[in-house]
């Protein structure tokens, strides 16, 4: 890789990845909370709503939260969703998730706190890496971008960050893959660290690849770079 290149993701790691980021990023919900279970349940529901148009995303996990009283852990104990997220209820939550499929979030998750786990250590019962084990959780495939989950587990999982958590110690933020989204993909692309646009697996795999040779043990540190860069800027 180019040194110029190499020198250019480091600036613009340096630049995006800080607190500012966090203003105007849906990572801003589970950094209202201090608990673990909190940020981990706030966290994953607000990852999984995190697409389309960026103030449609925040207005509607802003509604979410206020429909849990701000107060996630309680209200998937309370199974208060039960009655606000009806197993019938085929009409539109957000955008095409209809009330009655985001239940299905509330049912998984219910049974890992009401017996006393995280998040974190009810996947350890899984195997395959990071990525595999919350869509083997979830049951979705494991071998499609996933960029909402990948984002989640950039959040949980990357420590020494002012946006990330780092609260998942388990897993190894090497084995991390960058959540592959139009403003990463493109800029990768025009950086030529891949030689495709495509919204792939195996792309998104090829990018981390080639940001760990920048960023050793910490790959999605070069999501800031990508992402940052990109939403500011068309060309590189």
């Amino acid at each position: 890789m180019e040194q110029n290149i190499e020198l250019k993701l480091r600036e613009w790691a340096d630049t995006y990845h800080n607190a500012d980021f966090v203003r105007e990023d849906p990572v801003q919900f589970p950094h209202r909370y201090e608990t673990k279970e909190d940020i981990e349940i706030c966290g994953l529901l607000t990852a999984v709503l995190s697409f389309g148009n960026r103030k449609m995303i925040l207005r509607k996990v802003e509604e979410l939260d206020e429909l849990m009283e701000h107060a996630p852990l309680h209200y998937v104990l309370s199974q208060q969703w039960k009655d606000d997220f009806k197993d019938t209820d085929k009409t539109s939550f957000y955008r095409m998730v209809s009330y009655a499929s985001f239940r299905t979030y509330f049912e998984r998750l219910y049974p890992i706190y009401a017996s006393g786990n995280t998040l974190e250590s009810w996947l350890m019962k899984y195997d395959g890496s990071p990525m595999q084990k919350l869509c083997a959780f979830l049951e979705v495939s494991d071998r499609s971008p996933q960029k909402k989950l990948n984002m989640f587990l950039r959040w949980m999982v990357r420590g020494g960050s002012p946006v990330d958590f780092g609260i998942w110690t388990q897993m190894n933020p090497a084995e991390l893959i960058i959540p592959l989204d139009t403003h990463v993909c493109r800029v990768a692309y025009q950086l030529g660290l891949t030689k495709t646009e495509t919204f792939s697996l195996s792309n998104a795999k090829r990018i981390t690849d080639a940001l760990a040779k920048i960023f050793p043990g910490d790959p999605c540190l070069g999501d800031f770079a990508l992402f940052g860069y990109g939403v500011t800027h068309k060309e590189v």
